[in-house]
Parts: C-alpha cells; sequence; structure tokens
C-alpha cells in the first residue's frame, strides 16, 4: 500500500485515536502528522503480524508519550508548577488503564482501542476484523471484563 492511500485509509482513526489520549484536537492532529512521518521512517519495522491500525495507534501512542516528557521537562526548565493538577491524575489514571489495557491478548486489546478511541460501532469494527457485530459486541464485552481483572490484580499490589 502506498503511502497516500494509507495516509487516506487510516489518518482518521488515528487523529480519533489520539484526541480520545490527550483531549485536545489541534494537538491531535499534530501527533497524527508526526504518527505518520515515524510510520514512514521505519516501515521496514512492520512485519504484518498485527492490523495496520495497531501498528499506527502505537505508534501515535508513542508520539503523545514523547510529547508529555518534553512538555514536562519544559514546565521544569521554566520552573512553573503545572496548575492542571487534576488533569495530570487523570492523565496518570489513563496510562495506567493504557498499560492494562496492553496487557490484554488480541483481539481484545484491539477491540478495546478501537471501540473507545475512534467511537466504531459494533458493526464496523466486525467488519474490520471480518467477523459479525455480535461478534464484536462480545468480544468488547469480554474485553473489559478481563481488563477490570487486571486493574482489580494491579490495585491490589
Amino acid at each position: 500500500m502506498k503511502l497516500d492511500e494509507t495516509y487516506r485509509k487510516y489518518a482518521d482513526t488515528v487523529m480519533k485515536y489520539l484526541v480520545g489520549l490527550c483531549g485536545d484536537p489541534v494537538l491531535a492532529e499534530e501527533l497524527t502528522q508526526e504518527t505518520f512521518f515515524r510510520a514512514v521512517k521505519h516501515a521496514d519495522s512492520f512485519d504484518g503480524s498485527v492490523k495496520v491500525t495497531t501498528w499506527l495507534c502505537s505508534i501515535a501512542k508513542n508520539a503523545y508519550f514523547t510529547h508529555l516528557k518534553k512538555q514536562s521537562r519544559y514546565t521544569d526548565i521554566e520552573g512553573e508548577e503545572p496548575s492542571y493538577e487534576a488533569d495530570l491524575l487523570d492523565r496518570e489514571n489513563c496510562r495506567e488503564i493504557y498499560k492494562a489495557v496492553h496487557r490484554l491478548e488480541e483481539p481484545y486489546r484491539e477491540i478495546v482501542l478501537l471501540r473507545i478511541h475512534t467511537d466504531m460501532s459494533f458493526a464496523e469494527i466486525g467488519e474490520i476484523f471480518d467477523k459479525s457485530e455480535s461478534w464484536a459486541r462480545v468480544t468488547f464485552y469480554r474485553g473489559k471484563e478481563k481488563l477490570k481483572k487486571i486493574l482489580d490484580i494491579e490495585s491490589e499490589e
């Protein structure tokens, strides 16, 4: 698949995923561009063992975390305390949830991420996997249940 085809096909999904992560459409747009830049740069590392959307969203997530690290360093240099303490706590909770999501096995991981961050319907998710809407709905439910167990175990530790 050519780069322009890949971009047209997946940019909206990556953008929605990033908006879900950061809550800022402008930042998400910048990170989407960064994601595709990194994807081109490391295209030879894509081995096809996961779906393209999974690979791109993984790159997007890493681009977002890199952005957060840079922002953190900038804030430290400026000597300013963040005025958005509650937001930082929410982001920390999100990170813990994402860590737990990434402990899920496939297809649960991808379905949970697609459902939450792209607002895809179960019919659309089923179509991606060449399965039925019911299959996507049940698999998402099972993924959520597995996610709850992972988070419960981590909170007990």
